[in-house]
């Protein structure tokens, strides 16, 4: 077998086998096809696509190129949730410690934030001392005793993704959703879960920009996974405008705090709820959304959440001072507040101009090497539907750049889209996969 032959039978359109397949994986890691090869016929994938057969065994053979976690010595129902990733996405840090109050063992592992997207990594660096460096066996032992762990994602899983993902970034490669959907369920399949809930995000804050988009490439991901032995379901939701009100790392980590004392903004219990409904689904724990609902209700005002909260910083080392008393985290020098142009009621936040100001008030990064402010952030004081008056404060800006925040200023105001008429409510649930 040559990978030329495989090139070029993806070239005029052909259906590539499982062996060809498993020869290319096992090629890039071997070192023995070139990166001008991989290029091509990632080139080749971009123009003619991949059959759900050919998705699977690329997922496959991308899973079994490194490590994979066993976590089933401590439960056959571990979840992993992940998200496609957007601005004010903070849901992983609700959704884990009100999952293991409620008793389900769950396993993280997160990235960094890149672009205009955060990382949840990043947020709980913002507290002081928290560690994510685990190694395998601290982030086993740790979901072990805490009923949950979240660590960076460690270089030793699915390490075939990491090579393609490099080269698929420099040839304009990265958006084909074949390769998008192995990248995240290989992923998913290697950390070690049984249960697997997908928040998939459209919109301006989004990777992918259109409902249609994002249900493609969720009913792809939904079936690689059940064809490789995953119970998996995929949330499809709008990422139009900044989930919550606040958008940086420290700053969002106050919001997640304020959740877990029952200070919800409604989007945010609204995705939450939502994810862990399906949690409890998956796992026989309740049957109905009323009795999952009103269940996570009483773990909230009862403080078993925030408690839960506070053992997952513990564990983790970290300074959990921070649930009683928000100087503790990281403050910003500057704090400036933007005004409205005018009356009315906000009818649109656009979500990348929001991610696009946080991160140049410091708080993102360009490359993984990148520094960037953990107290930097944006915290919106007026969303969507709210009545707000000329002159009346709409966000405020954390950040120690002075000269970032005019542009910070111009891209807010510009985000802001205020209209005469009420608006209605709207549900940010496009449609769920099973």
């Amino acid at each position: 077998m040559k990978i030329i032959d495989i090139i070029e039978n993806k070239k005029k359109g052909k259906e590539l086998t499982e062996q060809e397949i498993k020869f290319f994986i096992d090629g890039i890691m071997a070192g023995s096809i070139e990166d001008y090869q991989t290029s091509a016929l990632l080139m080749a994938i971009y123009f003619n696509g991949m059959t759900i057969d050919e998705t699977t065994w690329l997922t496959k053979y991308m899973v079994e190129s490194g490590e994979i976690l066993d976590l089933s010595d401590i439960s056959n129902d571990i979840i992993d949730k992940h998200s496609t990733g957007g601005v004010g996405d903070k849901i992983t840090l609700m959704f884990l410690p009100l999952a293991a109050a409620a008793g389900l063992y769950t396993a993280k592992l997160s990235g960094r934030g890149l672009g205009h997207t955060g990382g949840t990594i990043d947020k709980l660096e913002s507290i002081p001392n928290f560690r994510t460096d685990l190694s395998i066996d601290e982030f086993k032992s740790k979901v072990k005793s805490n009923r949950t762990a979240i660590a960076a994602q460690t270089l030793s899983l699915a390490p075939a993704d990491g090579k393609l993902y490099a080269l698929r970034d420099v040839t304009s490669t990265v958006d084909i959703i074949p390769l998008i959907a192995s990248s995240v369920v290989s992923k998913k399949i290697a950390s070690g879960a049984n249960h697997i809930i997908l928040d998939v995000k459209y919109g301006s804050g989004a990777f992918l920009k259109t409902p249609e988009e994002a249900q493609k490439l969720s009913e792809i991901m939904v079936e690689v996974g059940k064809r490789l032995n995953r119970n998996i379901c995929a949330v499809i939701s709008s990422m139009d405008q900044p989930l919550g009100r606040a958008v940086g790392n420290s700053v969002e980590i106050q919001e997640v705090i304020e959740f877990l004392k029952g200070n919800m903004e409604p989007d945010l219990k609204e995705i939450t709820y939502t994810l862990l409904n399906k949690a409890f689904e998956k796992t026989g724990k309740f049957s109905t959304k009323e009795e999952s609902y009103n269940y996570l209700d009483e773990l909230i005002s009862s403080g078993k959440a925030l408690e839960k909260f506070r053992e997952i910083i513990d564990s983790q080392n970290g300074n959990s001072e921070v649930l009683d008393d928000y100087t503790k985290l990281p403050q910003a020098s500057i704090k400036y507040e933007v005004k409205s142009n005018k009356d009315g009621f906000v009818k649109n936040i656009d979500a990348l101009k929001i991610a696009k100001a946080c991160k140049n008030l410091g708080a993102g990064r360009e490359k993984k090497s990148d520094s960037i402010d953990y107290s930097a952030g944006i915290y919106l004081t007026q969303k969507y539907s709210e009545p707000v008056k000329e002159g009346e404060t709409i966000a405020v800006i954390y950040t120690n750049k002075q000269e970032a925040i005019k542009d910070a200023e111009m891209l807010i105001k510009e985000a802001f889209d205020i209209a005469e008429d009420e608006q209605k409510e709207i549900s940010l649930i496009y449609k769920i996969i099973n």
